[in-house]
């Protein structure tokens, strides 16, 4: 009898592997067709010249790596999306927190906010595009008429270089901090009501209680949403293109909407591609080095 555990065990494991196969066989094709492959063919069609269209593709080797090293456009459209990047993270995260710590400490009788506060998130990005830049407007504009009233002339936002970028994000910020107000109202569920109510019992206000108990207990929260918010920086595209569509000039040019103007406006496939392969190398960086310092910060503490 003993003799057969082995077997026996072998054979569960064996059944159990199966199982798995199965299971994990349709995620697994899935990821082949739609990311691998995808990612694959890009680095493979930055090697030629091709407009996209036709069956003529020239091979050029690594000619378009070369010419994008150089590019000014490119450096400049990702400096904008590192900006994007830093400011999301600096207004977004905080906002969301302090709105979800408002709606915490609250309780039901705040709940309306939540409605109301989780509105611009439900809309598109195509719509929220729109909507401000007919909100914004030079002529007729919510800015611009508010400066008539005071006495003043026409504010064109949209159309400033200095102003372009920063407009463009304060309307990401204004339709992604309910997402992390979400996010962090979450988190805070995770907390214990009795460690507030010691915390109370303790002496300890409203806001000791957040920056010594609450706050040291988000940071994991707090850590994997500055990362969503950092990955989804340097992939905005819908927004920025229906607003500006990268300009005036390159003031609010994107990586995304770079490589979409050189694949789908010049026709330019193989060098699309180049840019879409350096914007997947960029973002993969920056990725890993901000969870190892974030991590690396975990590890001191």
């Amino acid at each position: 009898m003993e003799e057969n555990k082995p077997s026996l065990l072998l054979q569960r494991q064996r059944s159990a592997n199966k199982a798995a196969a199965v299971f994990l066989a349709p995620v697994i094709i899935l990821l082949l067709i739609f990311i691998f492959y995808p990612i694959a063919d890009t680095f493979i069609t930055s090697g030629y010249k091709w407009n996209g269209i036709s069956a003529d593709k020239k091979f050029i080797g690594l000619s378009n790596w070369g010419t994008l090293m150089k590019d000014i456009s490119f450096w400049i459209a990702f400096k904008n999306n590192l900006i994007i990047m830093v400011l999301s993270i600096c207004v977004q995260l905080p906002l969301g927190l302090a709105l979800a710590t408002f709606l915490d400490f609250g309780g039901k009788k705040l709940n309306i906010y939540k409605i109301i506060w989780f509105i611009p998130l439900l809309m598109s990005s195509v719509a929220i595009g729109f909507l401000f830049t007919y909100a914004l407007a030079t002529n007729g504009g919510i800015i611009s008429t508010i400066s008539k009233w005071l006495g003043g002339g026409n504010i064109d936002l949209l159309g400033n270089p200095r102003l372009a970028l920063l407009t463009v994000i304060g309307v990401i910020c204004w339709q992604f901090t309910p997402f992390y107000m979400v996010y962090f109202m979450a988190a805070y569920t995770n907390i214990s009501y009795d460690i507030f109510e010691a915390a109370r019992i303790d002496g300890a206000t409203k806001g000791r209680y957040f920056s010594r108990i609450a706050l040291p207990l988000l940071f994991p929260s707090v850590k994997s949403a500055a990362i969503l918010s950092m990955v989804g920086s340097l992939k905005y595209f819908d927004l920025i293109y229906v607003m500006t569509g990268g300009g005036p000039g390159t003031s609010t040019e994107l990586m995304a909407t770079y490589m979409y103007k050189q694949s789908f406006k010049t026709f330019n496939m193989g060098y699309g591609s180049a840019v879409a392969g350096g914007m997947f190398i960029l973002i993969t960086m920056v990725s890993l080095i901000t969870m190892r310092l974030l991590n690396g910060r975990k590890e001191v503490q």
